[in-house]
């Protein structure tokens, strides 16, 4: 996200992938040694500890809306400039289903106001890709 989104979730956005939104994990949940999040800064224990309040900011707003934490996330994405364009990956059709929902999500201002001044007292914890990933991308 460029710098007009809060600091908790600018650049952060992927903060909200790998089951950690959906809740399918924790910051005691083990990690395979062949998954990919193994060694990805942002999924790391602590990480994941630290950065469980997003996950918290958007089931909040879920629940008052009737829709799922990734929904509310790719909706505020949606809302943020006319040229932002989610691009969620899975591998799963009812994920799909699921986030093709987003777009039927009506947040507010006053929504998005909440959820940017929640959002900023938030310090995402964890590169989002290894150093070497991030290297060879040259992000």
């Amino acid at each position: 996200m460029g710098s007009d989104a809060p600091p908790g979730l600018r650049g952060n956005v992927s903060v909200l992938a790998g089951e950690q939104l959906p809740g399918k994990i924790d910051s005691t949940t083990p990690i395979d040694p062949n998954d990919f999040r193994y060694n990805s800064p942002r999924f790391s224990p602590q990480a994941r500890a630290a950065n469980y309040p997003v996950v918290e900011l958007l089931n909040q707003v879920a629940q008052r809306k009737k829709a799922s934490a990734p929904q509310i996330a790719l909706a505020w994405l949606l809302a943020q400039k006319p040229w932002v364009v989610p691009i969620p990956g899975t591998t799963q059709r009812e994920r799909l289903t699921e986030n093709l929902g987003a777009v039927t999500i009506d947040l507010t201002p006053d929504d998005l106001r909440q959820i940017d001044a929640a959002a900023s007292k938030i310090d995402v914890q964890g590169a989002r890709l290894p150093e070497a990933v991030l290297r060879y991308s040259n992000r």
